[in-house]
């Protein structure tokens, strides 16, 4: 399976080893999710146990037949994750996790388990660890790739389910021997709307899989191409880049020969069909979900990279491992992020260029002068960040092993 949140826990699994720690992973079905990429493979040394079905997105796949095809309408998505938020506490995957609770209990009992880590989203996850710590006295951790999503990132239909999500993020925090967060920003507010009060937490980021400047195949310098990769689903900025690239191609109506903007990743048709009615066919490109290493080497030999983030409060926490990616690409960025947000800092640090969310004249602008000085001057100079190393999933990883060491007692 696919998407942003796959790559940290896989990085896990192909690393741990190192330092002493085998792995068991629980996981979803083959045709549980709508994005696929079968390059994403956990190693051959771990234990792999599959629990299908049991989610309302793994039900609604059955039923149209689109599971793996990166590709639905967001304005039929959209009304059913809200149904959702009514009717499935904390989330829609709260049957999956039961079941997924009921496989590792069988396989705790059979013994040879030092550790377990749960990580979200989706936060029931984290429901079945807290009932597994319990029962079994083994050590937890709770892992956040992002923040509790029912209290940040979506508002509470009513104060009672405001309430019920509060209570159970508390739950966890003041019970797991060790929370991770994946942004410093939310490491800094942990607790803070559910009132808990943290056991032990750390900052561990997303990071990034080394990529070796060999791994670009060519580079086109007959056109100046700008670069998403990632989920375009529910992201109202790719609307934004819409309009901006119409506005580029009305002041600079050459550019339509020169311009392409490569989409990659999982996404709403609704913006396919919103980049047609603009006129952007033959300069802005859907590919759909590529496999990884297509994707980063599509990063390596762009001539911009695209950032953005759903603009939702709780967002403000998320430096996605993504942004990590495109550092290591070594290619100037565009963010459109708020001026405080910590991945914009990142980016600010990277020597990429910051503009307001939602503002399509600005990111306009700041197009239309990278792709003058493309015309005048040629592609960029690749230009990485000594620092990022420290980044680098190996290093992170090796991290995460003498943070487990330190809640089991020692080396297993």
């Amino acid at each position: 399976l696919a998407g942003g949140g796959v790559h940290r826990v896989l990085s896990f699994t192909r690393y741990l080893p190192e330092h002493g720690w085998d792995c068991t992973v629980i996981c979803a079905g083959v045709h549980d999710y709508w994005v696929r990429d079968e390059s994403l493979v956990v190693p051959s040394g771990a234990e792999v146990i599959r629990v299908s079905g049991g989610s309302a997105l793994s039900a609604m796949l059955r039923m149209n037949r689109g599971g793996g095809t990166g590709r639905r309408s967001g304005r039929s998505f959209a009304p059913l994750r809200g149904l959702g938020d009514w009717f499935l506490i904390p989330d829609s995957y709260a049957g999956w996790a039961r079941r997924a609770e009921a496989v590792a209990a069988k396989r705790l009992a059979a013994g040879g388990i030092d550790a377990l880590l749960t990580s979200s989203p989706p936060d029931s996850t984290h429901l079945a660890g807290l009932s597994l710590a319990d029962r079994f006295r083994v050590p937890w951790v709770a892992d956040f790739r992002d923040p509790w999503i029912g209290l940040h990132f979506r508002t509470p239909p009513t104060a009672w389910h405001h309430a019920r999500q509060a209570s159970l993020e508390r739950r966890v925090l003041e019970r797991a021997e060790l929370t991770l967060t994946a942004s410093r920003t939310h490491l800094e507010s942990l607790g803070r709307r559910s009132g808990a009060r943290v056991l032990r937490a750390a900052h561990l980021p997303n990071g990034f899989e080394p990529f070796p400047v060999s791994g670009i195949t060519s580079v086109d310098t007959t056109r100046f191409r700008l670069a998403f990769t990632g989920t375009l689903s529910l992201m109202e900025d790719a609307g934004t880049l819409l309009k901006a690239i119409q506005l580029v191609l009305e002041r600079r109506p050459e550019a339509r020969e020169q311009l392409r903007v490569d989409l990659a990743g999982p996404y709403d048709t609704d913006y396919e069909s919103r980049a047609a009615s603009l006129g952007l066919g033959g300069v802005v490109e859907f590919h759909g979900p590529l496999a990884h290493q297509t994707a980063r080497e599509m990063q390596r030999s762009a001539d911009a990279l695209l950032l953005w983030k759903p603009r939702a409060a709780g967002y403000a926490t998320m430096v996605p491992g993504k942004l990590y990616e495109y550092l290591d690409s070594a290619r100037p960025i565009v963010a459109l992020l708020p001026a405080d947000d910590e991945a914009g800092a990142w980016v600010a640090a990277g020597g990429g260029v910051v503009t307001p969310p939602g503002d399509a004249v600005a990111l306009a602008q700041v197009i239309e002068t990278m792709y003058t000085m493309w015309r005048q001057r040629g592609r960029v100079p690749d230009g990485r960040l000594a620092w990022l190393d420290e980044h680098a999933r190996p290093r992170l990883t090796a991290e995460l092993a003498r943070m487990l060491n330190s809640i089991t007692g020692g080396n297993p």
